[in-house]
């Protein structure tokens, strides 16, 4: 559903709220450890979402990433257009170019209501909201 890039952005994201709501930074190797990607690669990923103004940073010994209050209220919906754009919320379940309710591919209104539900479901679910669960073991940001 989601490009693998664009997974590791919404894991990396959760870990950093968790790590920001206790006060603290996470660095590159922390993060790569606790969410199971490779350090290069979601080294790449946050400096692109940190240039977007969706992650902070700083450098130094006490550096790493971190989010805002105000990032911390963000919604997976925004991550996921940041990363993989808006084609997921609007785009053909069959990838079709010109699919629409006049000119419907086999699966459209099925589709849309899924589209509709996922899009629902990103938008109302903030950074900040699952660290409870993630501290209670509740759920995981990679397997064992």
């Amino acid at each position: 559903m989601f490009s693998k890039t664009c997974e590791y952005a919404i894991r990396a994201m959760i870990f950093i709220a968790k790590r920001s709501k206790e006060g603290e930074k996470a660095g590159i190797k922390e993060i790569s450890k606790e969410i199971d990607s490779p350090e290069s690669f979601i080294a790449k990923i946050l400096q692109d979402l940190s240039r977007k103004g969706l992650v902070l940073s700083t450098k130094g010994p006490n550096g790493g990433f971190f989010l805002n209050e105000e990032q911390l209220e963000s919604s997976l919906a925004t991550i996921v257009k940041s990363v993989d754009g808006e084609k997921i919320f609007y785009g053909c379940g069959l990838g079709l170019k010109q699919c629409s309710e006049v000119k419907p591919c086999p699966i459209h209104y099925q589709f849309k209501v899924i589209r509709e539900e996922m899009r629902n479901m990103l938008e109302n679910a903030k950074l900040g909201s699952f660290t409870e669960e993630l501290d209670s073991k509740l759920t995981f940001l990679r397997r064992d």
